[in-house]
């Protein structure tokens, strides 16, 4: 049995979440044959599942929502499990004196590639708080992820927007000299960004997660996730489900692949009929759903 998943660019958490993934379903399924596709992030992950041409791929909540909002005519994309949360902040300079993000409007900011999740994730969240991302900073989209932390670090730009748990970019920020600061939405712009787009989420990064991080950090974000082209097979469905249950269960050790659980996948889809019918008949057998 063999499947496409599509990716992304290098120095982006889906490539570095991929890795772990296929580690863990290895360990349990030695014969399944995952083949890694790298994209351009999200939003060509979703175009090609759409096309036939992945199997499977990693696509941001917000990505998702465009895609299922954007024309309901067409056959659905079916979520075969979420892979992480994405809480979204900027990394600033600790000897800079942006503490908001009303501190950065005008300013030189790195967001994502284009077309990846955190770029679109980036838009959303600016929107919700009345902000245009290309007209109220000088936007910067680098070609590779990898690109940003050292357009921060050299000043080219004050800010690098990016979105999840230990993600790579910050990672590097927080590892340099003197460490690095977050800047996120103040209680108020969380309620209003959530006000104007519901299914982004409130989500709290716990202390310790980067170096010299010893709060918990409250922003917003959405889940992440595997899902499948319209016509995948249901036995493929059935069996990543299978398997990745399996490594749940055996909690193979991975800090990146620590919530794909069923739980978390049953909690972020808002219906039974949005996971692939072949995850389903595994949930039901398992007696996780009804």
């Amino acid at each position: 049995m063999s499947v496409r998943l599509g990716t992304s660019v290098e120095g982006g958490g889906f490539v570095l979440y991929a890795a772990a993934l296929l580690d863990g379903l290895r360990a349990v399924d030695p014969i399944l044959d995952i083949r890694i596709v790298e994209t351009k992030g999200s939003s060509e992950n979703a175009e090609q599942l759409q096309s036939g041409d992945l199997d499977i791929g990693l696509v941001s909540g917000e990505v998702m929502y465009e895609w299922l909002t954007r024309d309901r005519s067409r056959p659905k994309l079916k979520v075969v499990s979420v892979i992480y949360s994405t809480p979204g902040m900027f990394a600033v300079r600790p000897d800079s004196r942006f503490r908001r993000i009303g501190d950065l409007r005008g300013r030189p900011v790195v967001w994502s590639p284009k077309g990846t999740g955190s770029s679109v994730q980036a838009r959303y969240v600016m929107d919700g708080l009345g902000l245009d991302v290309d007209r109220d900073f000088e936007a910067i989209y680098p070609e590779r992820f990898t690109d940003g932390p050292a357009m921060v670090i050299d000043r080219r730009a004050v800010a690098l927007w990016g979105s999840g748990y230990r993600w790579p970019g910050f990672v590097e920020l927080a590892n340099q000299p003197g460490g690095v600061r977050f800047v996120v939405p103040a209680g108020p712009e969380i309620v209003q960004i959530r006000t104007k787009y519901p299914f982004l989420a409130q989500l709290m990064i716990p202390p310790g997660l980067y170096p010299g991080q010893y709060d918990p950090i409250i922003t917003v974000g959405a889940w992440s996730f595997l899902l499948a082209r319209p016509d995948l097979d249901d036995a493929v469905g059935y069996r990543l489900a299978k398997s990745l249950y399996k490594v749940e269960r055996a909690a193979l050790p991975s800090k990146y692949t620590a919530q794909t659980t069923a739980r978390n996948t049953l909690a972020a889809v808002s219906s039974l009929n949005e996971l692939q019918s072949g995850v389903l008949r595994f949930y039901r057998e398992a007696k996780l759903a009804q």
